[in-house]
């Protein structure tokens, strides 16, 4: 049992109860009008005796226009009948006006019940007591007939009403029934599909269109894993396929082995590309981490300016021909992940060396809205306008950094890998902070990383 049929049960049961509801009060309403109808008749016929008695011309004419369906009759101070009309003339008092003006009962004229009203008239001779009745034959009979109609109309609507809906609900939900098939037709191979979108813009439009986005979210996620995963093997390729080949060449020519010098060159070739791929694993660990969100920084009191120091220190030992400028840095501490700002640092002073011809800066600032600016320049080649944002993103190197120069002997090959900007991106924005390219003061590219204040600050 679905929406349509659950549906026009709850439709058919809220309007059974409403019209039900309603039978009932319009049948009380036609019963209580038709009544107050027949009392005031009665009532008028009952004060017109009365007034003629109450004027001293004794007791009028009590004729009746249908004998079956009224009657009047006059009683005395006892109750006993001394004027009556003549299809009750021969009866005892129909009514006893002590138990009250109003009364309702049935009488020997008919089986009907009858409304019976007694008004009291005033007389030279004594008190006198007119009752006056009529039959509710015809407030019975049409208040009978309204209620046939409904005990026979209801039944036919309500099937009206679960049609109706069975059809409105069912029309509405067609949509829904290609969208499911749509969805149900779709697999990883086929992230291409979109489902139909409904006319109009109702919620299942909404939903069209949202399911719609999903799977262009999906597609995306898809081809970036795909890209991802190639990207790696491609960069995991080099290092194995050298290593290997200097591992057969030393299985060729055994002799050579002999060598201290070749031996020792193949050891430190070995090492280097071996701590390269240490360090590529380690980065796709780390990206890995940041798709699914674990990317957590345990925070602490840092000195920002001595880590940026430490890195030039570093620079300036394995990069000895380029100049490090450190005139801008000045003193910043913040709350932040020693390790994962370590290497935001790090990754843009290789980033920086490996553009640069022969000139790298460092700034650091605070500024006075408690931001902390972190910048990195050099003289080379700049990154063009158009791939500012690209450069971010992962596996990406531009031209003047595809190729592969022998590296410092410490895991880092010149070419790098396109990660280390990607993992920048990720840690600084990890710590809800920015990083952006623009042109530099030297020449080349300014990468800059900005930090927002303390919390609590």
């Amino acid at each position: 049992m679905g929406v349509r049929f659950w549906s026009a049960v709850a439709a058919v049961l809220v309007v059974a109860v409403g019209l039900i509801a309603g039978a009932v009060a319009l049948i009380a309403l036609l019963r209580a009008e038709l009544t107050d109808d027949v009392r005031q008749a009665v009532r008028d016929r009952a004060e017109q005796v009365a007034a003629v008695i109450e004027s001293g011309r004794g007791v009028p004419s009590l004729t009746v226009g249908d004998q079956d369906e009224q009657f009047v009759q006059v009683l005395d101070a006892r109750g006993d009948v001394i004027a009556a009309s003549p299809n009750v003339k021969d009866l005892p008092a129909l009514a006893d006006p002590r138990q009250g003006s109003e009364s309702t009962l049935s009488t020997p004229l008919d089986e009907d019940r009858f409304l019976v009203l007694a008004v009291p008239a005033e007389a030279s001779g004594g008190d006198r007591t007119v009752l006056a009745g009529q039959t509710l034959i015809g407030v019975d009979g049409s208040t009978r007939i309204v209620t046939r109609l409904l005990v026979m109309g209801l039944p036919l609507l309500m099937l009206v009403v679960a049609g109706a809906t069975w059809m409105a609900v069912g029309r509405a939900l067609a949509p829904v029934a290609a969208i499911r098939s749509e969805v149900e037709a779709i697999s990883a191979a086929e992230l291409h599909r979109r489902v139909p979108l409904p006319p109009g813009r109702d919620e299942i439009a909404r939903l069209a269109t949202t399911m719609n986005r999903m799977l262009d979210r999906l597609e995306r996620a898809q081809s970036a894993q795909r890209r991802f995963i190639s990207d790696a093997s491609h960069e995991l390729r080099s290092p194995v396929a050298s290593i290997r080949q200097h591992a057969e060449v030393a299985l060729a020519h055994p002799d050579r082995l002999t060598d201290r010098a070749t031996s020792e060159r193949l050891v430190r070739t070995v090492l280097s590309e071996d701590l390269r791929i240490q360090r590529l694993v380690d980065d796709l660990l780390l990206l890995a981490r940041a798709d699914e969100e674990a990317l957590r920084p345990r925070p602490r009191p840092v000195d920002l300016d001595d880590l940026v120091l430490d890195e030039v220190r570093r620079l300036r030992r394995t990069a000895p021909g380029l100049r490090i400028g450190t005139a801008g840095v000045s003193a910043a501490r913040r709350r932040a992940d020693p390790r994962g700002l370590g290497r935001v640092v790090r990754n843009l002073g290789d980033n920086a060396a490996r553009h640069a011809r022969s000139e790298v800066a460092f700034d650091l600032a605070e500024q006075p809205d408690g931001r902390v600016v972190l910048g990195v320049e050099d003289d080379g080649p700049g990154v063009p306008p158009a791939d500012r944002e690209r450069v971010f993103e992962r596996f990406v190197r531009l031209d003047e950094a595809r190729s592969r120069r022998p590296g410092d002997g410490d895991g880092n090959d010149a070419g790098g890998s396109g990660l280390g900007l990607a993992i920048v991106a990720e840690l600084v924005a990890a710590h809800g902070g920015t990083a952006t390219v623009t042109d530099g003061r030297l020449g080349g590219a300014r990468f800059e990383v900005t930090l927002p204040p303390d919390p609590g600050a």
